[in-house]
């Protein structure tokens, strides 16, 4: 019996009270004296005394001064203010006194687009002529004005900024004496940017890494979909690794090998029990396929699954010949876990057993090995897999077309 072929890589595995002031009222209040109405009969008789002793006083004495007013009652008097107009000259002799000589000072407003005034905007002026004093700072008020007085003559610069919008910058010359005039400063929001990272789960990383490798074909037509070109290649999940071994299993190109096999034994009477004609190649195309589909199921897909293995060749590429030479060669015996660690590669030699096995239900009696042969031809096998892994190593990926341009990372 033909022992099933171990797959090694398809081609191998074939992120914004007002103030209000009390003043105290003083109210001079004088006193009302009230008089009784007395009958004329009653005073008739001192009146005509009273006017025959009047008669003989002096006139002075008849004047009788009024009492004085209490000084309490009276309200203070004003302190005296100073003089308004005197005050006011003051104040705009101070304001618009004239500037030191050989400087001036600069003016300015800060607006938006429609023409509304910004407040708060920091105004920064340097000047640039060497050995200038350093650089000052104000902000715009509630017209938006700003100004700098006592400005050095010479060139300077404005820098217009605020929070949320496009720093502006300002350069001019300031002579002597000048009250410079800069142009109204429109804002504009700044651009705002977004920065925004997507990090791609393992197992999507995995299956972009998969579907690449499904595009592998040598010559763009044999498929190479077991062998990982990747620098940092993602371990397949059970279904990946199912996928993988069936997408590999129903390729043009497996069922047109597996003819032409069948064809050869045919010609060459292999397995004489299934005879000649149209059932014998049948037979032999069947039997060929069960091994091809068999052993990619078992030795890529259900014990990579249980075992938490890699069943893909990962190239190397990169070092010395002899070394590449062992890595491939070492490949045929070990593999990847799933967590990435090197360990004897239980689903490549169980599997082949385990196919070889199965296959003494399909041929014919007389063409059934023993266990002794199974052994024997897994064994052949693996010294068949050490071969085509260096042959994947140095030849096959200059002969695959359209590969993805990974960039080697040299150890």
């Amino acid at each position: 019996m033909r022992q099933p072929m171990r797959n090694e890589g398809n081609l191998n595995h074939c992120e914004s009270v007002p103030l209000r002031r009390a003043l105290r009222k003083r109210r001079l209040s004088r006193p009302m004296l009230a008089a009784p109405i007395l009958p004329v009969q009653l005073l008739a008789v001192p009146l005509l005394v009273l006017l025959f002793i009047g008669s003989a006083i002096p006139a002075r004495s008849l004047q009788t001064p009024s009492p004085p007013i209490a000084a309490a009652n009276l309200p203070d008097a004003p302190q005296a203010q100073p003089d308004a107009q005197a005050q006011i000259s003051t104040q705009i002799s101070t304001v618009t006194q004239p500037p030191a000589a050989g400087s001036g000072s600069i003016r300015g407003v800060v607006v938006d687009h429609d023409g509304a005034v910004y407040q708060g905007v920091q105004i920064t002026l340097a000047l640039t002529a060497p050995g200038a004093t350093p650089a000052k700072t104000t902000t715009s008020d509630s017209n938006g004005e700003f100004q700098f007085l006592n400005v050095p003559a010479g060139s300077f610069q404005l820098t217009i900024s605020s929070q949320g919008f496009t720093t502006q910058v300002i350069s001019g010359v300031l002579h002597s004496g000048e009250s410079y005039q800069a142009p109204a400063v429109t804002l504009a929001f700044a651009a705002t940017t977004s920065e925004i990272q997507v990090t791609a789960s393992r197992v999507e990383v995995a299956q972009e890494q998969l579907h690449e490798e499904e595009q592998q074909r040598v010559f763009g037509v044999i498929p190479n979909f077991y062998v990982v070109y990747a620098p940092n290649p993602q371990p397949l999940n059970t279904r990946q690794k199912f996928h993988l071994a069936w997408r590999s299993s129903i390729d043009p190109f497996t069922f047109a090998i597996t003819g032409a096999f069948a064809g050869i034994e045919q010609a060459d009477d292999g397995f004489s029990g299934y005879g000649q004609g149209a059932q014998g190649y049948a037979k032999r195309f069947g039997a060929n396929y069960a091994d091809t589909f068999i052993g990619t199921m078992i030795g890529s897909a259900i014990l990579p699954s249980i075992l938490k293995q890699d069943p893909r060749y990962f190239y190397k590429g990169t070092g010395t010949i002899r070394s590449r030479i062992l890595y491939a060669i070492a490949n045929s015996v070990v593999c990847k876990g799933d967590n990435g660690q090197w360990q004897p590669n239980y689903s490549g030699i169980l599997g082949s057993l385990a196919a070889g096995g199965i296959s003494n239900l399909y041929y014919p009696a007389s063409d059934r090995d023993g266990i002794s042969l199974t052994i024997d031809e897994t064994l052949l096998g693996i010294a068949g897999g050490a071969a085509q892994n260096i042959i994947q190593e140095f030849f096959v990926r200059r002969f695959t077309p359209k590969l993805p341009n990974y960039t080697v990372i040299k150890p």
